[in-house]
């Protein structure tokens, strides 16, 4: 399990392809390495991760084909910065909200408005993720546990759309600093929001005629 509160960003210094699988090496500074052992997990843009191999700061991920799939880690290179996050342990504070590191599907950023303290970014997601924003609600992206600041329904000229307000300190701390319009990123609904949604409608669909 993970909260969404990201540790840190890491750069991804190596890559070995393979058919339909992925390793991809980062630096991990020294805190996040502490007591880090093989076959321990680690969310990458929220996506959880086990770790193959630990060599100095480099630690290694396998991806598979669905990783690569659903998500945008297969489209990162060399260079390229992740935010990361260890897996919770029991008396862990929790700062965001339970999330399971396994992202649904990708959002692109479609509109970016800038403010001298904060900023707010907006996000297109897949049609049949629309019924489960909420204003208020939780959303996981990469990685990060954030509020829904408003929620809009698909129309005509789009699909279902949120927005987010990040603080200076998110900011600072992630890699939605450096996101852009058409940029996409990985999406984890909250999985309470997802189980509720999903049984009422399993309900109502039970009580048609």
């Amino acid at each position: 399990m993970f909260t969404g509160i990201v540790q840190g960003t890491a750069e991804v210094v190596a890559i070995r392809e393979a058919e339909a699988f992925r390793t991809h090496v980062v630096i991990l500074p020294d805190a996040l390495r502490a007591g880090l052992e093989t076959g321990a997990s680690v969310a990458h843009n929220g996506v959880c991760l086990t770790v193959t191999a630990i060599e100095g700061d480099r630690v290694s991920f396998d991806l598979m084909r669905e990783t690569l799939k659903v998500s945008n880690l297969g489209v990162l290179g060399v260079g390229d910065r992740v935010n990361v996050e260890r897996a919770a342990r029991f008396g862990d504070e929790i700062g965001g909200h339970a999330m399971s590191g396994h992202v649904m599907a990708m959002a692109e950023l479609v509109e970016l408005d800038e403010a001298p303290n904060n900023r707010r970014l907006w996000f297109e997601v897949p049609h049949g993720l629309g019924r489960f924003l909420f204003d208020k609600g939780y959303i996981g992206v990469d990685g990060i546990s954030l509020t829904i600041g408003e929620a809009r329904r698909a129309d005509s000229a789009h699909g279902p759309r949120f927005c987010v307000d990040l603080i200076p300190e998110t900011l600072k701390r992630t890699i939605l600093v450096d996101r852009v319009p058409g940029d996409r990123v990985n999406i984890e609904i909250d999985p309470q929001t997802q189980a509720i949604v999903e049984t009422v409608e399993r309900v109502l669909a039970s009580r048609e005629p």
